[in-house]
């Protein structure tokens, strides 16, 4: 209801309220309201019929246009909401998209160097004396041993591969763990896995670098990696 439309009611009621008292009034035997009284008070009244009919439509108008307009902020706000949510839920998982492929790239560009870093061992051990290159001896030496070793294992493994063998059997060819029957240079357990180097695997230190080698290269990547196992175990 508007103000006009408010006031004019409550005039409306005071002059029914008025009215009626004065006629109670006279029904009672009090004293009547004075006609000019009431006349001044009527005369300063504005009753609701009175209002046109236009200004009413208008009134009507104003509060409908007002509920609208806080109805569609209402709904904008609730729109600038959830399209600053949708935009936060985007930009995290185009944030994670990016880390995984960032990650995969890494671990693409890892396997590359692995396998390049495989490659070239592998064209050095081509390259390298085979243990078919040394003939048959009825014993060796150390020295021996080391120099078929050095002809044998890449020039930057070889430290690796030395201590290796250093502590497992000090470069004996022929050395035997009494309690576990590991044997050899590398000592392999059992001995006779080196068979697949060569028969000759027990009396010829180069099968057994063969073997060594192949098995530290296929289960660590090269004698470094078997070496670092070997430092941080004590065993390989």
């Amino acid at each position: 209801m508007s103000r006009i439309s408010v006031r004019g009611f409550a005039v409306a009621s005071a002059t029914a309220v008025t009215t009626v008292g004065a006629v109670v009034g006279v029904a009672s035997g009090d004293p009547q309201v004075s006609d000019d009284n009431f006349e001044a008070t009527a005369a300063d009244m504005t009753l609701l019929a009175d209002i046109p009919a236009g200004q009413q439509a208008q009134v009507q108008t104003a509060s409908l246009t007002q509920q609208a307009d806080v109805q569609a902020a209402a709904a904008d706000a609730t729109a600038k909401k959830s399209a600053e949510e949708a935009a936060r839920i985007q930009a995290a998982k185009d944030a994670k998209a990016k880390k995984e492929a960032a990650d995969d790239a890494v671990e693409r560009e890892r396997k590359a160097k692995e396998a390049e870093e495989r490659a070239s061992r592998d064209e050095v051990r081509s390259t390298s004396a085979s243990s078919s290159s040394f003939p048959a001896q009825a014993s060796y030496t150390v020295a021996e041993v080391k120099s078929i070793a050095r002809q044998m294992v890449p020039a930057d493994q070889f430290q690796c591969f030395s201590n290796i063998v250093n502590h497992e059997s000090t470069w004996n060819y022929r050395a035997q763990n009494a309690s576990s029957g590991a044997y050899g240079l590398v000592q392999a357990l059992p001995g006779s896995k080196m068979s697949s180097a060569g028969a000759d695997w027990q009396t010829n230190p180069a099968t057994q670098i063969k073997w060594g080698l192949n098995y530290m290269d296929g289960r660590y990547g090269s004698p470094c990696g078997a070496w670092s196992f070997w430092q941080a175990n004590n065993w390989y």
